[in-house]
């Protein structure tokens, strides 16, 4: 695997196992929404794991049609650093794109499951960034609903801001749900 790619999936490890660690730290409250129309912890976590597998289903896909893909420019560098910034803006909230607010079902599964699914599906992102191919490295292979598309790099930038950006809520969470 590219050294470059090795940190960041090594980050992404890391700001992981923490979520799922204070998720599983609210114990059954873990399920409990801190009020009206929000997401548990559980769902939280559940999120992360489908927006995951949804990211690893389109790069499996995009290096499959590597060919086509364009080189990334400036712009791709400015718009991945913009992203990366807004989503460590502590009062910045986004609602899901719409396709994928609607795979996530009422009520997440336990913790334990989702645990156990999420180890899958960052075995299989580990193989495809141990096989990834090294002309693709500067090639915008990923397509983020709002800063568009995005190299490999940028992408496991942007998977670690998002956890890190729903850690943040996760803690707002556990305020409530602990009182």
């Amino acid at each position: 695997m590219n050294y470059r790619l090795s940190i960041r999936l090594e980050q992404l490890e890391r700001a992981t196992e923490r979520l799922i660690q204070s998720a599983e730290a609210l114990g059954e409250r873990a399920h409990q929404s801190p009020g009206p129309g929000k997401w548990s912890a559980a769902q939280v976590v559940q999120h992360l794991l489908i927006s995951e597998t949804g990211i690893n289903q389109y790069l499996e896909k995009k290096v499959l049609e590597a060919e086509g893909l364009q080189h990334a420019g400036l712009g791709h560098f400015l718009r991945s650093r913009v992203l990366r910034v807004l989503l460590r803006v502590p009062f910045l909230r986004f609602k899901a794109p719409t396709y994928l607010a609607s795979k996530m079902p009422v009520s997440a599964p336990p913790l334990p499951e989702l645990r156990q699914q999420w180890a899958s599906v960052r075995r299989r992102l580990e193989q495809l960034l141990n096989e990834y191919p090294e002309h693709l490295m500067r090639r915008a292979i990923f397509r983020h609903p709002r800063s568009g598309m995005l190299t490999i790099a940028q992408t496991l930038d942007f998977m670690v801001d998002h956890v890190l950006h729903h850690q943040k809520q996760l803690e707002r969470i556990a305020k409530v749900v602990k009182l």
